[in-house]
């Protein structure tokens, strides 16, 4: 399918578009963006600043890609970017920022992510693959995000947060903790209501896998003692479990707080 460019839309010279993609009524795309093969942008969507945009991703209505960080004073550089994957959704008004040169410049969203009316991606995020963010879901800036992490409607996180792979953030949830991988976490403030057991299930785990990661589950957060003692005993009972060790990892590469149960 060749490039379809509707009339009122402006895109500056410089911008460069792959073959079949789709740009709607009084869209604009800035002078440094660059646009993957098959991408569709709805009406009066924006892709701006210093932005990669993967093959087949659709903006929705007012959507807006790559504008420059929320910070007094920041003023648009080519070392600020925003580089996204494949066959990513951005619904109507949701937004992703470049990101800081002073911390590396860069935001990344990974592939075959939905992003819902009105999220917003802050500056220097690191999102995974497969990540799902419902309505209104706002994360702050120097996030990391594991794969397959779903945000339920009006989460937000606090920034330098770390999510593991295959979390789920309730709805309204407002996490000030990094979140282990496998982890549910829901509340003001967020605290572990155990793990994401529909999460691990649709993505095909094993019983035997779910089994282990429960079990480590329980050793490390409701066993007896102080938890820095339970994780080191974890540590060695489940030394050999590769599922286990990859929460203990989590939690000890980290720098900030782990949630815990409430």
């Amino acid at each position: 399918m060749s490039t379809q460019i509707h009339p009122t839309a402006y895109i500056e010279d410089g911008a460069a578009l792959g073959d079949g993609v789709v740009v709607g009524p009084f869209c604009h795309i800035g002078p440094h963006a660059r646009i993957g093969a098959n991408s569709v942008l709805m009406t009066h969507s924006v892709v701006t600043g210093h932005t990669e945009l993967g093959e087949g991703c659709v903006l929705h209505p007012h959507a807006v890609l790559g504008g420059v960080p929320q910070v007094i004073g920041f003023e648009s550089t080519p070392d600020s970017r925003l580089v996204i994957g494949e066959n990513c959704v951005f619904r109507e008004y949701a937004t992703a920022h470049s990101g800081m040169p002073k911390f590396g410049g860069l935001t990344t969203i990974g592939n075959n992510c939905f992003v819902m009316i009105g999220a917003h991606i802050a500056h220097d995020n690191h999102i995974g693959n497969n990540v799902v963010m419902a309505n209104n879901v706002s994360l702050a800036g120097h996030i990391t995000v594991g794969d397959n992490v779903w945000f339920g409607g009006l989460a937000a996180v606090h920034q330098f947060s770390r999510i593991g792979r295959n979390a789920f953030v309730g709805g309204g949830a407002i996490v000030v903790e990094d979140v282990i991988p496998f982890g549910s976490v829901v509340g003001n403030h967020a605290k572990l209501s155990g793990l994401n057991m529909v999460g691990l299930k649709r993505r095909g785990f094993s019983k035997a896998d779910i089994r282990d990661i429960r079990a480590a589950y329980k050793a490390i957060f409701l066993g007896d003692g102080l938890f820095k003692d339970r994780l080191e005993q974890a540590s060695q009972d489940y030394a050999e479990n590769p599922l286990a060790m990859e929460i203990i990892t989590f939690i000890r590469e980290g720098d900030r707080p782990i949630c815990k149960p409430g």
